[in-house]
């Protein structure tokens, strides 16, 4: 960390004063870069300050000065930058903004894209279109957050029939522009996606930024949990960890810990929290923070929870139609209730049985034979020979 850096984030006014004054007024582009690079090593409370003396010298005379920090893109200074500038902002200003989104680099036009939505200048509309499905997430995420401020429906029908495709990443891309966009009323049509896409813990994995979990849970139970089960199973994988305080799971854990429905979640949870506290390579980059709500949710489930309770009142899952029933046979020890599903019209749900069966050591041949007459996958089939 250089030397102005340390007085800009430090305690002292007059360290941090004349740097926050240079800062802007050069305006030192190279300090600018600098802090933004050091985002994920400063304390939130600190960003902040720099955001308040950057302010406090920011007015109508040098305002302009920002431009040279729009190529560096930051969430945390962006507020500050956008709204000044919006504060400030005339028809030449708008017209060099438009300007930059359209052949400006990716951090540019991220600021950008938030930028019109304070200043709703239509002629934005088409550039936000045009970069709402970016690979840069910020960009695309902008994008789609402002066509909502504009009302812009097109876009929004277009993000729900990418729900319909059979690219499973054009869904994901659909999702996530819905998420961004904010309406709440595609939620359902994003749970019917996401029940029968590959990618459902991608898909349940957004949905916390566009309703939060425990509302879901309130308004829809199943829904919720179905939800809740999926972010379990992908959390160090498909999610970070750090986002366990964005899906408040110590919350909505503990506000389903005495409901029988959700044995089989609340079973999941249980496995997957001593996963990640046995495995140094989940924890061992995270801040002291992350770790310690994983510890609490870990102690949580386990100070209040029966396990053997739990898989016995997890075995009522174990129905072709539970959308809980692939996670239910990873606990279970009752046969004949995995039997039973050998005669289910889902032939992956077959050859999972099958395989619980085989680890239970309970398999016979009368198993496989039922299990091949109901299968017509040629694929499957050959894996329920080899077993």
């Amino acid at each position: 960390m250089s030397e102005k850096l340390k007085k800009l984030t430090g305690k002292n006014p007059r360290d941090f004063e004349p740097v926050a004054y240079s800062l802007i007024n050069e305006p030192d582009e190279e300090l600018f870069k600098e802090l933004v690079s050091r985002d994920d090593f400063l304390f939130d409370f600190v960003k902040q300050n720099v955001v308040l003396r950057m302010a406090k010298v920011c007015n109508k005379t040098n305002y302009l000065n920002l431009f040279k920090f729009l190529k560096y893109y930051s969430p945390s200074y962006e507020e500050f930058i956008v709204s000044t500038l919006a504060k400030f902002a005339n028809e030449d200003l708008t017209d060099r903004m438009l300007a930059l989104f359209e052949d400006g680099n990716e951090d540019e036009k991220t600021y950008c894209a938030t930028f019109f939505s304070y200043v709703k200048d239509p002629l934005a509309i088409e550039f936000l279109k045009e970069n709402s499905y970016s690979e840069n997430h910020s960009l695309s995420a902008n994008c789609a957050s402002t066509l909502a401020v504009f009302e812009e429906r097109s876009s929004y029908n277009d993000a729900i029939q990418k729900l319909e495709s059979d690219d499973d990443f054009e869904v994901l891309e659909g999702v996530k522009f819905l998420v961004s966009y904010g309406d709440r009323k595609a939620l359902e049509n994003i749970i019917c996606a996401m029940k029968k896409s590959p990618l459902a813990e991608n898909i349940a994995t957004e949905l916390p930024y566009l309703k939060p979990l425990s509302e879901i849970l309130k308004d829809d139970f199943e829904s919720g949990l179905y939800i809740l089960n999926l972010i379990i199973g992908g959390l160090g994988e498909v999610s970070s960890l750090s986002q366990v305080f964005d899906f408040q799971l110590y919350e909505n854990f503990e506000s389903i810990l005495n409901n029988e429905k959700a044995s089989t979640v609340l079973l999941h949870a249980c496995d997957k929290f001593e996963t990640l506290t046995e495995n140094d390579e989940y924890l061992y980059d995270e801040q002291k923070d992350v770790k310690q709500e994983v510890f609490d949710i870990k102690n949580l489930l386990l100070n209040n929870l029966n396990i053997e309770n739990l898989k016995t009142m997890s075995d009522k899952e174990l129905t072709q139609d539970s959308p809980f029933v692939f996670t239910a046979l990873e606990y279970t020890s009752n046969s004949e209730k995995v039997r039973q599903l050998l005669n289910s019209n889902n032939q992956t749900l077959i050859l999972k049985a099958l395989e619980v069966l085989k680890k239970l050591e309970n398999l016979t041949q009368t198993d496989k034979e039922t299990a091949l007459k109901n299968t017509t996958n040629n694929d499957i089939k050959k894996i329920i020979e080899a077993i």
